[in-house]
């Protein structure tokens, strides 16, 4: 008899909570934050490069990024990138510095910026949940093959059943956090 290995599992777990809060880290909440411009793609030097790679995103303040552009002659294609991205930033050259005022959320986007929020939630707790059925699958395959007993089997299903538990609420209490910086006026 052997145990099944458990860790494969958390890891994939953890890697569906972590991509929630990258993908909560892209939704603009009214404030300055670098992780807003992560999904920006600029064309430059004849290929398809993140922002983070042709210049320096920095916060001078609250409501305002800026990015120091590396090559004066990639100024205007990062400027185009930035409008191009559906953030709906509107950035101002100024030399080889782009600054890029934060506007004020409304309430209807903050309410449509919600839905969002939870749309990704969702997604990640359907991820976590096929990873336990992933888990499940496995173990119905030891006890078929006789590597397990159908107390073992109950067992282990109890513990897959916990950490997905364990997982879907960290899911939750991030959401929350988001929802309530969302909401914020």
């Amino acid at each position: 008899m052997s145990d099944p290995d458990l860790s494969d599992i958390e890891r994939r777990m953890d890697g569906a909570v972590e991509a929630l809060k990258h993908e909560f880290a892209g939704l603009r909440t009214g404030r300055a934050s670098t992780s807003l411009l992560d999904p920006v793609m600029v064309d430059v030097y004849g290929a398809h490069m993140p922002l983070n790679q042709v210049g320096t995103v920095s916060i001078p303040e609250a409501r305002l990024l800026t990015v120091q552009v590396w090559d004066r002659g990639n100024v205007l294609a990062v400027e185009k990138a930035i409008r191009a991205s559906g953030l709906g930033l509107n950035p101002i050259p100024d030399g080889q510095l782009i600054r890029i005022p934060i506007p004020e959320l409304t309430e209807e986007r903050r309410l449509e910026l919600s839905k969002i929020a939870g749309k990704y939630a969702e997604q990640g707790r359907v991820a976590v949940r096929n990873v336990r059925r992933d888990g499940m699958d496995m173990l119905k395959k030891m006890e078929k093959d006789g590597d397990m007993s159908e107390d073992e089997h109950k067992l282990w299903a109890e513990e897959i059943q916990k950490q997905t538990d364990e997982h879907i609420a960290k899911i939750d209490d991030v959401y929350a956090s988001k929802e309530k910086e969302i909401m914020q006026v």
